[in-house]
C-alpha cells in the first residue's frame, strides 16, 4: 500500500514538473436580445510552482525507499 502511494506521488510530481499547469476556457454572455446571442471565450491558467512538482517528487521517493518489503 505505502510503496504504491509512493509511485503515484513520483508520477504525479514528474507530471506537475513537465506540464507545469493548466488552462481552462470560460464561456461569458456578452450581449442577449431575445434570440440573438453573443458570447466571448475566455481563457485562464492556472500554473503551479516548480517546488510542488519537486516535493511531490521527493515525497514519493522517500515512500518508496523506506516502505517495508513484504
Amino acid at each position: 500500500m505505502n510503496r504504491s502511494l509512493g509511485i503515484v506521488l513520483v508520477v504525479v510530481g514528474v507530471l506537475l514538473l513537465a506540464y507545469g499547469g493548466f488552462t481552462f476556457t470560460t464561456k461569458d454572455k456578452v450581449v442577449d436580445m431575445g434570440p440573438v446571442e453573443i458570447t466571448k471565450e475566455k481563457e485562464h491558467s492556472i500554473p503551479y510552482a516548480p517546488l510542488v512538482g519537486i516535493g511531490a517528487l521527493v515525497a514519493g521517493a522517500v515512500v518508496v525507499f523506506t516502505a517495508k518489503k513484504r
